[in-house]
């Protein structure tokens, strides 16, 4: 079963990954009775000093304090001389919740660099779960010492799963790769399962890698990847309060340093980040309320890359193109019309759209060869491709989405209960 008490996603893998160890990081979780009393719900994470730090938060104009609280820290640097330290709490958003929200920032995050002997500066915090109530941060004050003495490197796992709120399984993701002199280990970790719509990040997402990397390319590498991966997904077309990304590189990898995002090991290195980033937004769709379809959404031949962008969110967020996804009925008349609604540029009769391999319409009518049973038998599948060729030119974009059944309904409809 899900931290929620709901039955794990069909389409979860078959077991939480073995991610290799980070130089230079410790975690620990505990269960300090945020909302459910007995249920593991705050993560403490120590980053070594020397350490580089880099970020991306959520756009809502409603975002919580604590992301307020980290972008105005991140933006004086990402240098972490004395080390740094991230702070999570499932179970409560800490959103909305006037000059009481900063005030708990300020006390969670003042009790951290107090007990692991660092500035407050560098001591980031994530809230999630309900918006609108206070924090009762008294109680993960109580338990930091015990956080404290329970940090170990081979701790992530605990951290995964302590983050969760509505997700069925935790989520992690992982990479090694050469460099001169020694390996380049990368880890990271979500969570993240509805109000997933992301705007410049998505989720409760954190990264670690023991390359030596300065933080202005350690964010360049980061915000690179940020389009192609957390920004291209939707569970619900909603945009959390609370989304947040940390990068932390910890500069203990034997390997030389990366001084170039641009020569052979730059790339290396920013490729191989970017594909632990897909990884973990693969899994939050996967793991979407209710969902039992992940869909794989590829525009191609659009006027630009950000109209292809618009036309592949119009069709990954429309409730009836989801739906019939959800029924496994092949009603590729609801693409066309979730293309025509975009307000991107489409020409009717220049359009082709695929499922899988089968061509089902083009040229403005159904495919002379459409198969109605081979098509229903394809929506079956629990991963779909859809694919929409506007014909107008070089701009494409693909994105990830998942069904939206009844599920999702009995989870957001009994989610405060």
């Amino acid at each position: 079963m899900g931290k929620a008490g709901q039955p794990v996603s069909p389409l979860a893998p078959a077991r939480f990954p073995d991610l290799p160890v980070i130089a230079g990081v410790e975690f620990a979780s505990g269960a300090a009775g945020v909302k459910y009393q007995g249920r593991t719900d705050v993560t403490l994470i120590r980053i070594a000093p020397g350490s580089a730090i880099a970020g991306a938060f959520t756009r809502s104009s409603t975002r919580a304090a604590c992301v307020l609280d980290n972008q105005a820290k991140l933006a004086s640097g990402g240098d972490a001389p004395d080390g740094a330290a991230i702070i999570v709490n499932s179970g409560n958003a800490n959103a909305f919740t006037g000059a009481r929200g900063q005030e708990s920032v300020d006390a969670v995050t003042g009790a951290v660099a107090s007990a692991l002997n660092m500035p407050a500066s560098r001591v980031f915090s994530s809230s999630t779960g309900v918006i609108g109530e206070p924090l009762p941060h008294e109680r993960i004050l109580a338990i930091i010492d015990n956080l404290k003495a329970g940090l170990s490197r081979r701790g992530i796992a605990d951290a995964a799963r302590a983050i969760m709120t509505t997700d069925t399984f935790p989520k992690g993701a992982s990479a090694i790769l050469p460099g001169e002199g020694g390996e380049i280990r990368i880890a990271g970790i979500a969570k993240g399962s509805g109000m997933i719509a992301p705007d410049m990040a998505t989720m409760l997402v954190y990264l670690f890698t023991d390359a030596k990397i300065a933080p202005d390319l350690l964010q360049q590498a980061l915000s690179s990847g940020l389009e192609t991966t957390f920004n291209a997904i939707t569970v619900d077309s909603d945009t959390s309060t609370s989304d947040a990304l940390i990068l932390a590189a910890t500069n203990q990898s034997t390997a030389a340093p990366i001084s170039s995002l641009e020569d052979v090991a730059g790339i290396a290195f920013v490729n191989a980040l970017h594909d632990v980033m897909r990884d973990l937004a693969h899994q939050v769709v996967r793991d979407g309320e209710g969902a039992t379809k992940f869909v794989e959404i590829r525009v191609t031949g659009a006027v630009s890359d950000a109209e292809a962008r618009t036309i592949a969110m119009s069709i990954a967020n429309s409730p009836l193109v989801k739906t019939a996804i959800a029924g496994e009925d092949a009603n590729w008349g609801r693409i066309v019309a979730a293309v025509g609604k975009s307000g991107a540029e489409a020409d009717r009769d220049r359009l082709t759209i695929r499922f899988g391999d089968m061509v089902l319409a083009e040229n403005g009518w159904r495919a002379p060869d459409y198969d109605e049973a081979k098509t229903s038998a394809y929506m079956k599948n629990q991963d779909l491709l859809i694919g929409v060729d506007l014909g107008l030119g070089q701009g494409s974009r693909t994105v990830w989405t998942c069904d939206l059944t009844h599920g999702y309904i009995d989870i957001n409809a009994d989610y405060r209960s």
